[in-house]
C-alpha cells in the first residue's frame, strides 16, 4: 500500500522516535482516512463493502457531527482526513463555509436528487431520516395530535412532551425550525419546549418513555421506532408514529452528508468512496442494514414496511443553509446545552 507524501512525513517522524517498528506496519496503513460522524456500525459495513469491491483500505475515525467539523476547521490543510461523513447536514455546511471541500464529480452528484445536495457541488447527501412524533396510543388519541411541531411549545402540552436535545438529531430539527421560522420564533419555541417538556438522554430513551406511558409523546427520527419494531417491539408496541405533513418544520427530513477534503492526498480514491456511497451498491448496503435510514438514490428504495421517502411531505429546506453554530447558541440560551 503506497504512502502519500503527507503520511510518509508522519511515518518518518514516528520512525525517528520509535526504534522498533514492525516491518509490515506500512502495509497496514490505510489509503483513506474518513472522519465519520454517521453511525459507526452502518459506515463500518459500508466501508467493508467498499474494500471488497475496490481493494481500498479505509480507516474510520468516529466522533460527533460538530466535534469532527470543528476538528477539521482547526486542522485546516494539515488534516489527515480524506472524506468527511456526517449524520446531519449542518456540520457539512460549517466545513464547507471554511472552503475545505473539493468539488464532487458531476456524475456522482447526479446519483441523488437536487434537494439533497448544495448547489455548489461540494458535498452531497447519501442517507436521510424523517422527523416524527412518537405517541402512546393509550394516552394520546389521534384527534388530539398536533398539526404542527410548533404547537408543542403551547401551554396545552405542558408535561406531555419529551425529547433528547443534546444530540445532533434534535439539533438538526432545531436548525430546520430556525431556517423556516426565523430566530425569534425559534427562540420562543425552544422556551416553550423548556417549560413543557421532559429531557431524556438519547432518542431510544425517549421511545421507551413514551411506550411505557411515562411521557405521552416524543420527538425523534423515524428509524428508532421501526428498528424496535423489527427487533422485538418491546419498546414500541404501545406507541405509533405520527408524520407531520404540509411541509411543516416537523416534517423535516435530515440528510447525512459526504464530502471530499480539498487537502486530501488521495482525492481519486476519496471520490470513489463517495461515489460508492451514493451509487446502487452502497445504497443497497444502507437499505439492507440495521439502520433503517432512507437511501437517497431513487433507484434503491428502503422498503421493509417503512413509510416511503416519496410519501413524506417535508418542508423545502436548502441543506446548505442550516446553521449549526447558531442552533447551538440558541439551545445554550434556552438551557438545553
Amino acid at each position: 500500500m503506497r504512502l502519500t507524501r503527507r503520511r510518509l512525513a508522519g511515518a518518518l517522524a514516528v520512525a525517528l522516535t520509535v526504534p522498533l517498528l514492525s516491518s509490515c506496519s506500512s502495509a497496514e496503513t490505510p489509503s483513506l482516512v474518513i472522519y465519520n460522524a454517521q453511525h459507526e456500525e452502518l459506515i463500518s459495513v459500508v466501508a467493508d463493502a467498499f474494500k471488497k469491491k475496490t481493494g481500498i483500505e479505509v480507516e474510520l475515525r468516529n466522533g460527533s457531527d460538530l466535534e469532527l467539523a470543528n476538528q477539521l476547521v482547526e486542522e485546516g490543510d494539515a488534516s489527515p482526513a480524506d472524506v468527511f461523513l456526517t449524520e446531519n447536514s449542518p456540520a457539512m455546511s460549517l466545513v464547507d463555509s471554511k472552503g475545505l471541500f473539493t468539488d464532487l464529480k458531476p456524475a456522482t452528484l447526479a446519483l441523488v436528487p437536487d434537494q439533497y445536495r448544495p448547489d455548489n457541488g461540494h458535498w452531497m447527501g447519501f442517507a436521510a431520516r424523517s422527523t416524527v412524533l412518537v405517541y402512546n396510543t393509550a394516552q394520546l388519541p389521534e384527534d388530539q395530535l398536533p398539526t404542527s411541531i410548533m404547537d408543542l411549545a403551547k401551554p396545552a402540552w405542558k408535561g406531555r412532551i419529551s425529547f433528547s436535545p443534546t444530540g445532533a438529531d434534535f439539533q438538526a430539527i432545531v436548525s430546520a425550525v430556525l431556517e423556516l421560522k426565523g430566530e425569534a420564533a425559534t427562540r420562543q419555541w425552544l422556551a416553550g419546549l423548556k417549560r413543557n417538556g421532559t429531557v431524556y438522554d438519547g432518542n431510544n430513551v425517549v421511545l421507551e418513555a413514551v411506550n411505557s406511558g411515562e411521557s405521552e409523546a416524543g420527538v425523534i427520527y423515524h428509524y428508532y421506532w421501526y428498528r424496535d419494531q423489527e427487533e422485538s417491539a418491546e419498546n414500541s408496541d404501545q406507541s405509533r408514529l405520527y408524520f407531520f405533513g404540509n411541509q411543516d418544520p416537523g416534517a423535516f427530513v435530515s440528510v447525512s452528508g459526504a464530502g471530499v477534503l480539498a487537502s486530501s492526498d488521495d482525492k481519486a480514491d476519496a471520490q470513489k468512496f463517495v461515489e460508492f456511497l451514493a451509487d446502487r451498491d452502497g445504497q443497497q448496503v444502507i437499505a439492507a442494514s440495521y439502520a433503517l435510514e432512507y437511501p437517497l438514490n431513487p433507484d434503491v428504495p428502503l422498503g421493509r414496511s417503512v413509510k416511503g421517502l416519496n410519501e413524506l411531505e417535508p418542508p423545502d429546506v436548502d441543506v446548505s443553509d442550516l446553521n449549526g453554530p447558531k442552533v447551538v447558541e440558541l439551545m445554550q440560551e434556552a438551557g438545553f446545552l
